[in-house]
């Protein structure tokens, strides 16, 4: 596939550029299209910097040339100088003089549909034509047109072959830009000839593969427009256009509104409770980063490197202390972190900068927010969601170098109250003092986030993505939040009040409850026994895990030993810690997972290529396979263990029987290794985390102990959202009636053989007891201070009952009816 003109957007005004791309890719509706801003000094400061523009032509440029886009004044100059500093740039870069706005949203559409540098910029230059036509003013420019159909087409005339149609505009805005992009991107992948005309004003033909044409017809709803076409696919093409017209171009009756404000998103609950409290705005103080300059590149080259060594530093600090106080899952996410403070490619472009005569501070902060631009360009969800680590760590190391206040909110210190901001991210939440913040609500964010994750390991009680208007709430006004069920209340009255602060009472009292019971087995109504484990990824886990009444330690996540070093622990290293972990939980039952990493979690000293989604990837026992002495060497401490605690084995992200043989070969090299007979209590297990292990349970279950579904991840391959990406937030729901049948195809190709347990965050939803103990799950595996709480939850049930629940669930249409089905049967 040939590459697509990149285009440059140099413009005073960070946000107002950010704003027009914004704009100009909602118009594009085909392959993207790369835009690099190179805007303003920071995001407050008006101004341009050819050096940015520089960075900027070289991020765009991807083998078909670049056009520039300018504001005004010293924009114009700012890119003429970054052509004279980039080797042979006049022969792949145009510096277009049309309008900004106008003119990007225009060259995007040409630009994705594949024209040429100078196709997109003469269409560009022409983008005000269907304006001054409209408002009756007069030309500005007697643009060249960009296609050589431009020319009028006589109004009598029919070309040989050529076949006529006509529609009425249904769109309740007319034809403008977004219908037309849908034209232009039509014509421009087809070999014909496409002209058009707005037959009620009489306009005069124009090619329907200029958007700049198209928006000077004027048509506007209730207006006949009249399409001519010729070539060797005339007959279907004119078909297409005719339906798509038919369609009203796909667009809502809204025609202006973006999807996301056509669709106001429900508030999501991302962590259980209810807060209370007067609302307190929890934004950073403002970062003015100086344009300053430098005669002394080796200076502020020192000055760079302490600060971004104080910052390693903090960000370890927090890591270490995430992972004493809530498991390694939520200590990792400060990984991505250290790797980019750690990035030589990174350091490499800062000396540049710096040699250039950038100071410390605007050299850090232009390498990071561009970084973070070209992230959010990229059309892949993964990635965009990279943007918000990047520019964490760039805030974090400004402050050190500005000695601005530090990387926490200022919540923390204010009174008590509702914490209301835009978003958070991992290091502010590690910062909250859960004393002083009553709950939490985000006006964006998704429950699968990590700032999320670790607001529930810290047990804040949070809503996210409530909508940009709760932004607007004042400074003190009281706020009601119930975590739980996503249901917030601004200024609520007295009875509203009264409510909330009776669900408050009853959670206490029911949290009481299960406490004083933690020890006790959880058997339902009618006697059947649900284990209920910990997952553990630290020995603080474990502790809690035995005074909490875990069963057993259900999900051990051993590759807690592997990160943050310059090598893997060698087995007598990794036996010991396992001894450990089973000396806190007094013998239980311990189960061991391999090493699960790659992905979100990968290792300094197991350097992989690259992947366009790691997710998908070598990660979990892929990876371990590649590495089979790695894998061997904890399989034998692992073995050695076995011989004195119940141990089971577990293998993560198991897709084929063929993986999983070789796994178990390895496990038996290993027993042999030893020198003695098998351990007597050692079991061997996988992880039901990819949709087609669920589908082929019954085969797995003749070579397995047991099954352990790891919900999180089944649910992001099932329903292709990453469970870390904000904008499928609400498609990564692990209640979708999809999940659950996976979920009930592990249960029924066990079929009694193998026993089934749930590891993932579902099983700590006490809502969802019912569910999965109904659709055949006898082990639930939590966060160690969920376990009272489910276990009480069990014994609430009555197992028949929950099995018709299960039944019900299955057949519902959506997630948000199997959730409110499961509201219902909990309040019952």
């Amino acid at each position: 596939m040939n590459p697509l003109v990149g285009i440059v957007v140099v413009c005073h005004s960070r946000a107002l550029a950010r704003a027009a791309v914004a704009l100009a890719q909602e118009m594009v509706h085909s392959r993207p299209v790369r835009i690099i801003t190179a805007a303003g000094l920071d995001d407050t400061t008006f101004g341009t910097d050819a050096g940015q523009v520089v960075q900027a032509i070289t991020a765009a440029d991807t083998g078909a040339g670049v056009v520039v886009l300018m504001d005004l004044g010293s924009a114009v100059l700012a890119a003429e100088l970054a052509l004279d500093l980039l080797e042979d740039a006049r022969g792949r870069v145009l510096l277009c003089p049309a309008p900004l706005v106008e003119g990007l949203v225009v060259a995007a559409v040409v630009a994705a549909g594949g024209a040429s540098r100078e196709e997109v910029a003469a269409e560009a230059a022409g983008a005000l034509a269907g304006k001054t036509e409209l408002l009756s003013g007069p030309p500005t420019a007697d643009v060249p047109a960009a296609d050589a159909q431009a020319v009028d087409h006589p109004l009598d005339e029919r070309a040989p072959g050529e076949l006529v149609g006509a529609f009425t505009v249904l769109n309740p805005h007319g034809l403008h830009a977004r219908p037309a992009a849908r034209i232009v991107h039509e014509v421009r992948s087809l070999p014909v000839r496409v002209h058009v005309r707005n037959r009620t004003t009489g306009s005069a033909w124009v090619p329907a593969s200029s958007l700049s044409k198209l928006t000077m017809l004027g048509a506007l709803r209730g207006h006949d427009v009249e399409i001519r076409v010729s070539g060797d696919q005339a007959q279907q093409t004119l078909e297409r256009l005719l339906a798509l017209a038919a369609r009203g171009f796909d667009e809502t009756p809204e025609g202006h509104c973006t999807d996301g404000e056509r669709t106001r998103r429900a508030p999501l609950p991302a962590s259980a409770g209810i807060g209370i409290g007067p609302a307190r705005r929890g934004q950073l103080a403002h970062l003015d980063v100086p344009d300053s300059r430098t005669d002394d590149p080796a200076r502020e080259w020192r000055r760079l490197q302490e600060a971004i060594a104080a910052v390693h530093d903090d960000v370890a600090r927090v890591r270490a202390r995430a992972s004493g106080e809530w498991g390694d899952a939520a200590s990792a996410i400060f990984d991505a972190h250290l790797l980019l403070l750690d990035d030589p490619a990174l350091h490499e472009e800062l000396r540049c900068l710096l040699e250039s005569g950038r100071a410390a501070a605007p050299a850090w902060s232009s390498a990071l927010t561009r970084t973070a631009e070209e992230l959010t360009a990229i059309p892949d969800p993964y990635l965009q969601a990279r943007a918000a680590d990047v520019r964490s760590v760039r805030d974090q190391v400004l402050r050190e170098l500005l000695g601005s206040v530090p990387a926490g909110t200022p919540a923390a210190a204010a009174p008590a109250g509702v914490l209301v901001c835009a978003d958070l991210t991992p290091a502010e939440v590690a910062e909250l003092d859960p004393g002083r913040v009553n709950a939490v609500l985000l006006a964006f964010g998704s429950p699968t986030a990590h700032s999320a994750i670790l607001l529930r390991a810290r047990s804040i009680p949070a809503i996210v993505a409530a909508g940009p208007a709760v932004l607007d709430i004042p400074e003190g006004t009281p706020v009601a939040v119930d975590g739980t069920c996503g249901e917030y209340v601004i200024d609520p009255p007295a009875e509203v009040l009264t409510t909330f602060h009776a669900r408050a009472a009853e959670q206490v009292q029911r949290a009481r409850h299960a406490h004083s019971h933690a020890r006790a087995p959880a058997v339902t109504s009618d006697g059947v026994r649900v284990l209920v484990g910990a997952n553990i990824g630290t020995m603080e886990d474990a502790h809690a895990a035995a005074d909490l009444g875990a069963d057993l330690a259900g999900l051990v996540r051993t590759e807690f030993l592997f990160l943050d070093r310059a090598g893997a622990p060698d087995v007598g290293e990794q036996e010991a810690v396992y001894r450990a972990i089973a000396g806190h939980l007094g013998g239980r039952r311990i189960t061991l997972r391999t090493l699960d990493a790659g992905g979100d979690k990968p290792l300094s000293y197991l350097p992989m290529p690259p992947e366009a989604n790691p997710f998908l990837g070598v990660r979990g026992i892929r990876l371990s396979l590649t590495r089979p002495r790695l894998l061997a060497d904890q399989l034998l401490a692992m073995v050695r263990v076995a011989h004195d605690v119940p141990v089971s084995v577990m293998f993560p992200m198991i897709s084929t029987l063929e993986e999983f043989r070789r796994a178990r070969n390895l496990l038996d090299d290993a027993i042999r290794r030893d020198g003695r007979p098998r351990p007597a209590g050692l079991r061997v297990g996988i992880m039901v985390e990819v949709p087609a292990t669920a589908l082929a349970a019954a085969v797995f279950a003749a070579h397995v102990d047991f099954f352990s579904i790891g919900t999180n991840d089944l649910t992001q391959y099932a329903l292709a959202a990453e469970r870390g990406n904000d904008a499928v937030a609400e498609l990564g729901d692990p209640a979708d009636p999809g999940v659950l049948r996976l979920i009930d195809a592990a249960c029924r190709g066990a079929a009694g053989r193998v026993p089934v347990g749930v590891c993932g965050e579902m099983a700590a939803d006490e809502r969802a007891t019912a569910l999965l103990v109904g659709l055949g799950v006898r082990e639930l595996s939590v966060a160690p201070a969920v376990i009272p709480t489910i276990k009480q939850a069990v014994r609430a049930l009555n197992s028949g009952a929950a099995a018709e629940l299960g039944a019900l669930a299955l057949n519902v249409e959506s997630a948000s009816a199997v959730r409110e089905l499961l509201a219902q049967s909990f309040r019952a």
